[in-house]
């Protein structure tokens, strides 16, 4: 099976299969949407949204949370992974957008990249989520996913490889879908110890490319 073959069959099940999805984040602004997906590295988003309702109580917009001192916002924050480091970045990202953006989350991708704490992946859930735009964040579902389905290749062997070869096979209009389709998925059906292929709908065009099968180019 071709690669755009591929491609045409795992995103017409995604299509049938979830037309209407978005993040599992729980926020009321774009400014909690990118607190939330700065909370959620290396954390789950169920733990992150345990979190946020009281954090957003406390500071619901840049201007407040700028006020903070990092032990202030460590209180909240404290149960999830790295919160000593995610509690200064909040807050030094936070007194940034007040500095420079006049507390507003820009949309572009290099000046969200120059907010403390925030790389390439939250950049880009920011764009997808809050702009519409046509981005693809690639965290470590999309990316086991990725492989395993046979939508990228071995050598596409970084987060950013797998990113630009998604989006050069993806519609740009589908591209951000695309993203929760793949992490969904990988999340609940094509897990990273065990997959449950027996519960999953594309297990039959599956390379099962769990240790490195081949894909016809």
């Amino acid at each position: 099976m071709r690669r755009e073959e591929r491609y045409n069959m795992v995103l017409a099940h995604f299509r049938k299969a979830m037309p209407e999805v978005t993040t599992e984040l729980e926020f009321g602004s774009v400014f909690q949407l990118l607190v939330a997906v700065m909370l959620s590295a290396q954390c789950t988003d169920k733990r992150v949204n345990q979190v946020t309702p009281a954090l957003f109580r406390r500071y619901p917009d840049a201007k407040t949370m700028a006020q903070a001192e990092p032990e202030d916002v460590l209180e909240y924050v404290s149960s999830v992974s790295y919160p000593n480091s995610k509690a200064a970045h909040l807050v030094a990202m936070a007194r940034l957008l007040i500095e420079r953006f006049d507390g507003e989350v820009p949309s572009d991708m290099d000046l969200l990249m120059e907010l403390p704490g925030v790389g390439r992946k939250t950049a880009n859930v920011i764009q997808a989520v809050a702009f519409g735009q046509s981005a693809m964040p690639v965290d470590t579902h999309v990316f086991r996913v990725s492989h395993r389905l046979g939508l990228v290749s071995k050598t596409d062997n970084t987060p950013f490889k797998v990113e630009q070869t998604l989006k050069k096979h993806i519609p740009a209009a589908e591209v951000s879908l695309a993203h929760h389709w793949l992490l969904l998925h990988g999340r609940y059906v094509c897990t990273a110890r065990k997959p449950h292929c027996e519960k999953c709908e594309l297990e039959s065009l599956c390379p099962k490319q769990l240790e490195g099968s081949r894909l016809e180019h």
